[in-house]
């Protein structure tokens, strides 16, 4: 039924198929334009999003009135304000498509009867959120142990087609820096 996200899936746990069944029995699907909202600050995050297709970030607007980027959601990706669905309060963050986009939501007010029925489901988002973790203490880390050139070079080199699938802006927002000192970067042939 959704052979993108069952593929996922099997990289890191086995499900029958009768327990795929009963995961996508839960699944809706979505679809977004460029620029529509998924997510607003205020309102409740109403589960977890796996990218089929197209790109999102999430974000928030810090003291200054700065969109600040925290995370971006590519294809077989999982994004959501975890905060939000944790501890049961309006989402502080903004999740909004960049491009075109197709997704499936696992509703939170399903999540917890899955993973009862399927445990291996609940064994795998916990994999996801692990990974998710390791992510974003790399990215603290790179941000507090790099210069904003050294961030960018090993970015780039890491995701060159990202860093061209996005605007500059969006990419100075994420990696920490101004989007005059992207330019200069870009400039410069980094």
């Amino acid at each position: 039924m959704f052979p993108q996200l069952s593929a996922h899936i099997r990289r890191f746990v086995q499900l029958t198929a009768n327990e795929e069944e009963i995961l996508f029995a839960k699944l809706q699907h979505i679809k977004l334009k460029r620029k529509e909202y998924l997510l607003q600050a205020g309102k409740q995050c109403a589960g977890n999003y796996f990218v089929l297709k197209g790109c999102l970030r999430q974000y928030f607007v810090n003291q200054k009135l700065n969109e600040q980027i925290i995370q971006f959601g590519l294809e077989d990706w999982w994004i959501a304000d975890q905060d939000s669905l944790l501890n049961h309060q309006p989402a502080t963050t903004y999740i909004q498509a960049i491009e075109n986009c197709e997704l499936l939501l696992l509703p939170e007010n399903e999540r917890q009867d899955l993973f009862n029925r399927v445990p291996a489901v609940e064994r795998y988002f916990f994999i996801m959120m692990q990974k998710a973790y390791v992510a974003s203490q790399r990215r603290i880390g790179f941000i507090f142990n790099q210069s904003d050139e050294e961030r960018f070079r090993y970015f780039s080199k890491l995701n060159p087609a990202f860093v061209q699938r996005v605007p500059q802006y969006m990419l100075a927002s994420y990696l920490g820096f101004t989007p005059q000192f992207m330019s200069r970067l870009r400039a410069k042939k980094v």
